[in-house]
């Protein structure tokens, strides 16, 4: 990470060709030159963040070559949701950036259309915490996979962890590749709650291509 070369790959998953790989510094580098070469490269990946749009306010290459942790994960989140929605758009075959509020729009949709009660206001709604919505729209995409007999009222500490740890496991067994962890859903952690919903739209959408 130091040298900033994973994060190059990284970003080229986002958006092809956007790093200058004649603009990156490849090792083996001389001894005197090493720390000064691996900042240009952290330099230069602060600079395609901003490319992006990723907001990099506060983080600077040296950031990354001291390998602050905090600030590499805000820009390795930032990634994989780009990442995310760029696969999402591609599922979608759409010429524009899937927004937040029609990912929302389509979850609420699908959980309508196969009957079920839960409904979400957003990446924010606590009643996430229970894992509940994940798992009905689980359900509604593929009918009858869910063992609601395994599923439990999501009220307790417990019973929300078990409950997340079923949905992350059974959206997997459908295809969504899913990062998040169970803790992220019981933690509603909005950010990583978005891309769990954003995968599973996205396999919603090779299905029903699948069926054309």
């Amino acid at each position: 990470m130091k040298n900033a070369d994973v994060t190059f790959l990284l970003f080229t998953q986002v958006k092809n060709k956007i790093v200058d790989w004649s603009k990156v510094n490849m090792p083996p580098y001389k001894k005197l030159s090493e720390k000064m070469k691996k900042l240009e490269n952290c330099n230069y990946c602060i600079e395609l963040a901003k490319k992006l749009e990723f907001s990099v306010v506060g983080i600077g290459g040296k950031d990354i070559l001291d390998v602050n942790k905090k600030l590499i994960l805000s820009i390795l989140y930032q990634t994989m949701r780009a990442y995310t929605l760029v696969i999402l758009q591609k599922c979608a075959e759409s010429d524009k950036p899937i927004k937040d509020e029609e990912i929302v729009a389509w979850v609420n949709e699908k959980l309508s259309e196969n009957q079920k009660t839960t409904r979400i206001t957003g990446f924010k709604d606590t009643t996430i915490a229970s894992s509940r919505c994940v798992i009905d729209l689980i359900d509604g995409m593929k009918p009858g996979f869910i063992r609601y007999n395994m599923v439990a009222e999501g009220e307790t500490d417990e019973d929300k962890l078990s409950n997340a740890k079923y949905a992350i496991s059974m959206g997997r067994k459908i295809g969504a590749k899913l990062y998040a962890l169970p803790e992220d859903l019981v933690e509603v952690k909005a950010k990583m709650v978005l891309t769990v919903f954003a995968c599973m739209m996205a396999v919603d959408h090779a299905l029903s291509a699948a069926k054309k």
